[in-house]
């Protein structure tokens, strides 16, 4: 989203290359978040066996990243004007490889979340958000098309290369945990198909177009990121090399205030798993506002103000 953003305001075309091979790292990084998630709700749901199988596959798209990124989770592969780093051929095969191995992965998954009765109760009218409240709320990503919203930047407004690729939006109508958890997994699934593409389709040519001056202007940039819609705007002043404004909306700021009407009316054992079906990262919302209620007065807590309150906590605990 960032470089986008950035892009726009330098007017700078990143090269085709660079577009497929951002598109991959995308979906790669959409698989193992995915994975990710689905061994934390097995966690939650006291069913380890779960985390254990869907973290065993991730291992092996992090092995992806660490052989073409040099770190598994940290990858630094975006880059304004491009990528940093091109796809060797036997990186390429690499992954071609781990593709094939990974749809029969995912595919074992999706037949165990259908087949197995006991996540089958855990699930299924459970956190029931409807399409309704899904647009009054304006979710993002899983949550929003695990109640029957068909909404992905990636075929809304295409970024990369994803307007040179065919795949479908997984949608699920039942809006429960149930429809969250299909979704993720059918979009691991549409994941690796775009992979494939992209890898098949792979341009030569060069990975990166040279930046020399970005001048003042203001820039959104948009992508479809595991949890949802990313965008963030920048705006720069055309003489310092940071922006004078950088503002992110994650897709969390605006899923999580959809808990809402997902928890009320279930029980209090069904509220972690509730919670977690939206794939929340809560450090993606740290904005604290301090109301009082008698005083009916508001204070926005400053940046300065968070590191110190974070800080005085921290010496407290130890």
């Amino acid at each position: 989203c960032y470089v986008q953003a950035v892009e726009s305001i330098a007017d700078v075309e990143p090269p085709e290359r660079a577009l497929y091979i951002r598109t991959i790292i995308e979906e790669l990084e959409r698989i193992h978040s995915h994975l990710l998630w689905l061994g934390v709700g097995g966690h939650i749901l006291g069913f380890d066996t779960l985390l254990m199988w869907s973290w065993k596959y991730r291992e092996f798209v992090l092995d992806i990243f660490e052989s073409v990124c040099g770190n598994r989770q940290h990858y630094a592969m975006m880059r304004i004007g491009g990528v940093r780093r091109d796809l060797k051929p036997e990186d390429v095969q690499k992954i071609k490889k781990t593709m094939d191995d990974m749809e029969g992965m995912i595919k074992k998954l999706i037949d165990f979340a259908y087949e197995n009765r006991v996540l089958r109760r855990r699930l299924e009218g459970v956190g029931v958000l409807t399409k309704e409240d899904a647009k009054a709320y304006c979710v993002t990503g899983p949550t929003a098309r695990g109640s029957g919203l068909k909404i992905d930047v990636r075929q809304d407004s295409p970024h990369a290369a994803y307007d040179r690729v065919d795949f479908e939006v997984p949608v699920r109508t039942e809006g429960d945990v149930m429809a969250k958890t299909v979704v993720r997994l059918l979009e691991c699934l549409e994941s690796v198909s775009i992979i494939r593409q992209a890898l098949d389709a792979l341009p030569g040519g060069d990975i990166y177009t040279p930046v020399r001056y970005i001048p003042a202007g203001e820039g959104v940039g948009r992508a479809e990121a595991p949890r949802g819609e990313d965008i963030h705007y920048v705006r720069t002043d055309g003489f310092s090399d940071k922006p004078v404004r950088h503002k992110v909306r994650a897709p969390s700021y605006v899923n999580i205030p959809s808990l809402k009407p997902q928890l009320i009316g279930n029980t209090v054992a069904d509220a972690p798993i509730i919670i977690a079906s939206i794939d929340p990262c809560f450090s993606c919302t740290d904005r604290i506002t301090i109301v009082d209620a008698k005083g009916d007065e508001r204070k926005t807590l400053s940046w300065d103000e968070l590191v110190y309150l974070s800080r005085k906590k921290t010496r407290g605990l130890s």
